[in-house]
């Protein structure tokens, strides 16, 4: 998995703002940071920043979703000697799993941490969809949302909507088509061969991804993925409730070099939201990385996470 490229010192106290951080009293204001997870992908992808966050005496709680982590299914036909023909038609146990269900999941973590002091939720790409759904049931339990590059849909009722939108055109994941393995309307799973040997594929995936990487940070990020993605997590009804997530303070970390969620697409997302609850706009900051590149540089991530102000409900 890409890794720190480096330590970095623990920021001082006195920089957070008022209300976000009590070091040696009550912790019960303490914030926990709940990190959700995008597509094919598990808590392993959060090291890199739990890391920093430890660093600044942050508490964070990495999820699994359903279906996701130890729980992940590998087929013995995607191991080497690899039977891709037996692969394509092979049922999957996470073609059950719905959006719903990772919403369900993520609640009860919160329901746990809120006794323990403040809640924000963090999600990366399609983690985001999951995030808009546990500020929809339970927004009383969540002090903040954060979406990195993560879908907010507010306009459009999913992101495999609005992937057919202007905005998404710059995405760089079609010419990646060649990944996928069998019928997505007939298996229930988007599958892809993410061991292959191409080249070709491996190159632009590597752009799509992360192409501000080394070819082997990206192997070392690719290895860590697992091969398929429930569709009905993906086409659910995933749209903001005003009335519900537009009470909860939110960010938005835009990634600009992102070829798989383009920047346009983001600021779409965070327009579309903005208009839904103008008395709640997003708190906006900007990393200059791909779609997993901020995990090369966690550290900045995680400054952001570490100045969030808390206790500015609308």
């Amino acid at each position: 998995m890409a890794s720190s490229p480096g330590n970095t010192a623990p920021t001082a106290n006195s920089a957070r703002p008022q209300g976000t951080s009590n070091p040696r009293g009550d912790r019960s204001t303490d914030p926990t940071f709940v990190l959700v997870h995008g597509s094919c992908s598990s808590s392993l992808m959060w090291a890199p920043v739990q890391r920093e966050l430890a660093l600044l005496g942050r508490r964070s709680y990495a999820v699994d979703l359903p279906g996701h982590g130890c729980d992940a299914q590998y087929s013995t036909h995607y191991q080497a000697p690899q039977d891709l023909d037996a692969w394509a038609h092979e049922p999957s146990p996470l073609a059950g799993v719905t959006l719903q269900d990772n919403v369900d999941l993520v609640v009860d973590v919160v329901r746990r941490l809120a006794e323990h002091g403040p809640v924000v939720l963090v999600g990366a790409s399609l983690g985001g969809t999951t995030i808009t759904g546990v500020a929809n049931s339970v927004p009383e339990l969540v002090d903040r949302l954060v979406y990195i590059s993560a879908w907010s849909c507010v306009e459009r009722p999913n992101p495999v909507a609005y992937m057919t939108e202007p905005e998404f055109a710059g995405s760089l994941l079609a010419p990646l088509a060649p990944l996928n393995v069998g019928d997505p309307a007939a298996l229930g799973v988007g599958r892809a061969n993410y061991r292959t040997s191409d080249p070709n594929l491996l190159a632009a995936a590597k752009e799509a991804m992360m192409a501000d990487g080394t070819d082997a940070q990206f192997m070392a990020f690719l290895n860590i993925l697992q091969p398929e993605e429930s569709m009905a997590v993906m086409t659910s009804d995933a749209r903001a409730h005003a009335s519900t997530w537009g009470t909860v303070p939110r960010t938005y970390i835009r990634l600009s070099e992102d070829r798989s969620l383009p920047v346009a697409m983001q600021d779409r997302l965070i327009a579309e939201a903005d208009a839904l609850t103008p008395d709640n706009p997003y708190d906006v900051h900007t990393l200059p990385t791909s779609h997993v590149g901020f995990l090369l540089a966690p550290e900045k991530p995680a400054a952001i996470l570490d100045r969030l102000p808390l206790n500015d409900r609308p």
